[in-house]
């Protein structure tokens, strides 16, 4: 993209998210509405194929707005997972999540996650977090879920590999949590991350966008 482009796309983000915003909680709400048990996530069609720097522009002009959104939230890893540690070195667009742009934290209990191998296995209380943003071939940026991963005791749920899974939406209302309410709407969350049970049901940050951090063993 020109830098003409790039500055193009701050500016609707830095202006532009707090109306769509609401358009992207809509989209949700009437997922929720119309499908008791979704089977993935909502997908954008035609999302903006972003470089690097173009993606970090855009998250540094939206950052705050959707950390407040999320913050309305009485989870407190919503309200605190921006002064965790950040493992991408950009936002990323991630399949898995609908073709969203994502950045990956974790607070200090998850700190192996920086290992990014087979190795990595999470002690109770580790948190994980991913929030998302939409940018369309047209320019639109939309605000999108914040999606929590948090590990529980040990045999505190089998079902889930002993993983609570949580959704919100970005003016921080609840979608579903695995542990409580709306259980069945993130299901297919920890259905998806089975596939990598062997590593504790992590998904690691693609090589291309993972930060490198000094005294990794």
């Amino acid at each position: 993209m020109t830098s003409s482009r790039t500055a193009g796309l701050a500016v609707v983000a830095a202006v532009g998210i707090a109306v769509c915003a609401g358009l992207g909680v809509a989209a949700w709400a009437q997922q929720a509405t119309t499908s008791a048990t979704p089977k993935r996530h909502l997908k954008i069609e035609r999302p903006a194929h972003l470089s690097k720097a173009d993606a970090v522009a855009i998250y540094d002009n939206i950052a705050d707005q959707l950390a407040r959104g999320y913050a309305a939230s009485d989870i407190a890893a919503a309200r605190n997972y921006w002064k965790w540690r950040l493992y991408n070195s950009a936002p990323y667009r991630s399949a898995t999540h609908g073709n969203r742009y994502v950045n990956n934290y974790g607070n200090p209990k998850a700190a192996d996650y920086v290992k990014m191998d087979k190795s990595v296995r999470m002690p109770p209380g580790a948190i994980l977090a991913k929030n998302s943003f939409t940018v369309t071939a047209d320019g639109d940026v939309f605000g999108a879920p914040l999606f929590l991963m948090e590990k529980l005791a040990a045999g505190a749920s089998q079902k889930t590999n002993d993983w609570r899974y949580v959704m919100l939406l970005p003016d921080g209302s609840l979608f579903g949590d695995s542990a409580g309410q709306g259980a069945d709407k993130v299901a297919f969350c920890h259905g998806c991350h089975r596939a990598v049970a062997k590593r504790d049901n992590l998904f690691f940050v693609p090589k291309k966008y993972r930060k490198r951090f000094l005294n990794v063993q």
